[in-house]
């Protein structure tokens, strides 16, 4: 059955995790025993409904504020598809745990709060699922029960939403708009009489036709070693295979490769899943190939085939999404984690901060701090191979992590 990984966002209050228990109940995917316990929670608390946003929100905190802090993952499966939901924070705050939540999500739900309209929230979370190339895009106008269903409240927001669209540079991006109110149920599972100048999908419907499509796209192949595997058995002692998960496309025996950041090259003379041999290994899987020549690969090198070589550079320029406390400033030192590589990286430069609503770079920022996002120059302590992100996510992705405390610090998205 195929899986669908889903990210949702949305300001503050605007009925992300309402929405999501609206569908574990209509779906009847909640245990008895969590719904018990969010009807005695709902009643505890003065409800004369039922508060779907309890099936999602685990932290203490959460429960208390009627808020959601930290990423949660929920599961559930229909007929057609399993799908994982990671309900992510609306705070300004906790901008990073939304990234985080989108960054392996193959579509995102944006709630927007029919009564508020586009926010400056709403340009945030558009513009880092459009920043992490997120393919499909559910645009949830909620809480429309509080505007008496009005198709003029939810064309107006659908006309200011497409002004952020139309700025936007990924125009391979899929924009769905459906009206709902998740409290009561409205176009969430079922169909609504409540908006009968509304002929599309409900939510489920559209999530039911999805492709649930590899998260990487088809692009050139991209092999990073994670391992050298050298077995300590007589029978294998010539046996020297590289073991890694393949990205981009598809690779055979045969097919002439080189080896990065040396510039080796070689030809694939098997591929090894557990105890097989196939000729052609497909993208996203994991597997051990050797090569035709005894040459020298690392962890940290990228296999790649011959004609789909990558930039290979100690020099690159990306957007950085901040996550640490204390402010990202030139010269700084951190580790650059790209696949299984890492390599000590200084900050040559910061070129600005990132306006969310894509109207400019802030050239005045010679700081980024927590949750901001910017444009930089790295330096690298030695080569990398790397491709730009909107051309392979894998390699054109990384991680900036603090060397003195060892914590992620930002995650950067290579132009």
């Amino acid at each position: 059955m195929d899986v669908l990984k889903i990210a949702t966002a949305g300001s503050v209050d605007d009925g992300k995790s309402t929405l999501i228990g609206r569908i574990l109940y209509d779906t009847k995917s909640l245990t008895t025993d969590k719904l018990e316990a969010i009807e005695t929670k709902s009643k505890a608390n003065g409800f004369d409904y039922l508060d779907f946003s309890l099936a999602t929100d685990g932290l203490v905190a959460e429960r208390e504020q009627g808020i959601t802090i930290d990423v949660a993952h929920i599961y559930f499966s229909t007929r057609k598809k399993s799908y994982i939901i990671a309900d992510t924070p609306g705070h300004i705050e906790y901008t990073r745990n939304m990234v985080t939540g989108a960054s392996t999500s193959q579509a995102s739900i944006i709630l927007v709060d029919a009564r508020k309209g586009v926010i400056e929230q709403t340009y945030r979370h558009f513009f880092i699922n459009n920043l992490l190339r997120v393919k499909d895009i559910i645009v949830a106008i909620n809480k429309m029960d509080l505007v008496d269903f009005s198709e003029n409240t939810f064309k107006a927001i659908k006309a200011e939403f497409q002004k952020l669209i139309d700025k936007s540079a990924y125009a391979e991006q899929n924009i769905t708009f459906i009206p709902v109110s998740a409290l009561q149920g409205d176009n969430v599972v079922e169909k609504s009489a409540n908006t009968p100048w509304y002929s599309g999908e409900t939510l489920l419907e559209h999530l039911e036709e999805l492709n649930a499509q590899d998260l990487y796209e088809v692009s050139q192949v991209r092999f990073p070693v994670q391992t050298v595997i050298r077995p300590k058995k007589d029978e294998f002692h010539d046996f020297r295979g590289y073991a890694g998960k393949l990205y981009g496309g598809d690779l055979s025996v045969g097919d002439d490769i080189t080896v990065l950041p040396s510039l080796t090259t070689s030809k694939v003379k098997e591929i090894h899943f557990f105890d097989k041999q196939f000729d052609t290994a497909s993208r996203g899987s994991s597997f051990v190939l050797t090569l035709d020549d005894d040459v020298n690969v690392s962890r940290g090198d990228m296999i790649v085939k011959f004609e789909e070589k990558p930039q290979v550079a100690k020099q690159l320029t990306a957007t950085v999404c901040w996550m640490d406390s204390k402010n990202l400033v030139p010269g700084a030192n951190y580790f650059l984690q790209s696949g299984s590589n890492r390599i000590l990286s200084k900050i040559k430069a910061i070129h600005g901060q990132v306006a969310t609503d894509f109207s400019n770079i802030d050239e005045s920022t010679n700081a980024l701090q927590l949750n901001e996002i910017g444009s930089i120059t790295i330096q690298l302590s030695k080569p990398l191979a790397f491709d730009s992100y909107k051309n392979n996510k894998a390699s054109g992705s990384f991680i900036l992590i603090d060397a003195q405390t060892n914590t992620t610090a930002g995650v950067g998205f290579i132009d």
